[in-house]
C-alpha cells in the first residue's frame, strides 16, 4: 500500500463552500499514515452523507464560515463571506480552489503554521504546512437564488474531505447574518444528530460532523415592505 502510494502520488481533494476545493500533491505519505493502513482504508466512507453522532477522537479539518447577507443581496445574489480553515492536513504543499464564478475579491487575512500562502487567481497556495495550521480569507460569494414561489435558497456545498476515492470526516460550522428583510424558514437536510442548527438574533447557524458529501440548502423569506 505505502509504495503503491508513493509512485503514483497522494492527491488529497477537499471540496467545501461555494464550488471551494483544496487539493494537495506528496510523494511522502501524509500524516495518517502513521496508523493502521488497512484500518483506515477498511473505515473509509466513499461519498454517501453520514452524520457523525460522535466527534472523532483526533482534531480533524474544522471549515468555519460566516455569511452575511446584505439587503441588496436579494436583487445581486452576492453575500460577503469570512471563511477560515483550522486543523489542515499536514503537506508540503496544497491549494485551495475557488469556483471562480461563485467566489470574488479572495483575500488571505491570515494564517499560521504554514510557511507560505498567497492568493492567485481564483486559489489560494500554501508551501509547508505544519501541525495545527489554520488560514482565514475573505471573499464574496453567490450564494442566495430566487425561487418561484418568491423565496430565497441559500446554498452551500458541496462540503467534503477526498482522499483518493474515499471520503474522511470534517466538522462544518456556518453562521448567517441576516438583513431586517429575510427571515429564516426551512433548512436542508433537517436537523438530526451529527447536525445541530440554531437560531441566532443575527439568522441561523449550523455545525456539522460528517462523512461523504454534504450540501445545504437554507429556505429565506422576504419580508412585505413596510
Amino acid at each position: 500500500m505505502h509504495n503503491v502510494c508513493h509512485q503514483l502520488g497522494i492527491v488529497i481533494l477537499l471540496c467545501l463552500h461555494g464550488g471551494l476545493c483544496l487539493a494537495a500533491d506528496d510523494t511522502d505519505e501524509p500524516d495518517w499514515f502513521d496508523e493502521d493502513p488497512d484500518a483506515i482504508f477498511n473505515a473509509i466512507n466513499e461519498g454517501q452523507l453520514t452524520f457523525l453522532e460522535k466527534p472523532p477522537e483526533k482534531p480533524v479539518h474544522h471549515h468555519i464560515n460566516t455569511l452575511i447577507v446584505q439587503t441588496d443581496s436579494v436583487r445581486s445574489g452576492w453575500v460577503n463571506l469570512i471563511q477560515c480553515h483550522k486543523h489542515l492536513d499536514i503537506f508540503p504543499s496544497a491549494q485551495i480552489v475557488y469556483n471562480r464564478n461563485k467566489v470574488r475579491n479572495i483575500t488571505l487575512t491570515s494564517y499560521q503554521n504554514i510557511e507560505q500562502a498567497w492568493v492567485e487567481g481564483p486559489s489560494i497556495q500554501l508551501k509547508n504546512i505544519s501541525e495545527n495550521a489554520s488560514l482565514c480569507i475573505k471573499a464574496e460569494s453567490r450564494a442566495l437564488w430566487p425561487q418561484a414561489d418568491g423565496s430565497y435558497l441559500l446554498k452551500n456545498g458541496p462540503f467534503m474531505r477526498k482522499f483518493l476515492d474515499g471520503y474522511f470526516p470534517m466538522k462544518v460550522s456556518m453562521n448567517i447574518n441576516l438583513p431586517d428583510n429575510l427571515v429564516f424558514t426551512a433548512i436542508e437536510p433537517k436537523e438530526q444528530n451529527g447536525f445541530k442548527v440554531n437560531k441566532t438574533k443575527q439568522g441561523i447557524s449550523f455545525d456539522a460532523w460528517f462523512e461523504g458529501k454534504l450540501k445545504t440548502s437554507i429556505r429565506l423569506q422576504l419580508l412585505p415592505s413596510r
